[in-house]
């Protein structure tokens, strides 16, 4: 039988592992060909992400993803709302503070400023997010969770939902634009553009001065 929880060790110790993920990751990266190639060589800008309508992607708007329970959703549908982009995992020793400190956001401004959160599960750090939507949809509703939860993904690599591509393109990372970690945060301003990027030792509620300057756009 599946079962999800906090890590083993606690959340101190998922931090220390979310940083040496993130490390390994970017070695890795930059011991390979392609990495190197991406962080020094003078190669012309990779194509424009596509969106789901075929043409070069302009804004998160153009791109469809699953909900949690298989249902097509259009992007467009946040037309004019800030949105925070996450991917996100059951078993993280982050899990449980971004969980309650995104609920704690939704809670305060999803009415009033109209936030909107969106968050995608991934697999691909650590192995922490192992279960199927069903499975993810349930841990994440034990934890009152409102806002948007979509299919589980990948967002590094050749199957990474364009939507990631996208984002990354928009908001590069540190030495490597690759996701390095789970809970790495994009902010979206009201015109559907990738304005920040923010690993996983960003808490959610340390966003607060950047998203009252796009609720004030």
């Amino acid at each position: 039988m599946f079962s999800f929880g906090r890590g083993i060790l606690g959340a101190r110790t998922g931090a220390t592992v979310g940083l040496l993920g993130t490390a390994m990751v970017a070695i890795n990266l930059l011991a390979s060909p392609a990495g190197v190639a991406a962080c020094f060589s003078s190669a012309p800008a990779p194509a424009a992400v596509r969106g789901s309508d075929g043409k070069p992607a302009t804004t998160v708007y153009d791109f469809t993803a699953n909900a949690i329970d298989g249902r097509p959703v259009a992007l467009d549908q946040y037309r004019g709302h800030v949105l925070i982009i996450v991917n996100v995992a059951s078993d993280c020793g982050y899990t449980d503070g971004h969980y309650k400190e995104f609920n704690q956001l939704y809670k305060e401004y999803a009415e009033s400023k109209g936030l909107r959160i969106l968050a995608f599960p991934c697999n691909q750090f650590g192995g922490q997010e192992p279960g199927t939507n069903a499975q993810i949809k349930q841990f994440a509703e034990g934890r009152d969770v409102r806002f948007d939860m979509f299919a589980k993904i990948d967002v590094n690599g050749e199957q990474a939902h364009p939507l990631w591509q996208y984002l990354k393109q928009r908001q590069g990372g540190t030495l490597v634009d690759a996701i390095k970690w789970n809970f790495t945060k994009f902010l979206v301003n009201k015109r559907g553009e990738p304005v920040g990027r923010y690993g996983p030792t960003t808490s959610p509620v340390e966003l607060r001065a950047e998203l009252e300057k796009l609720f004030a756009e």
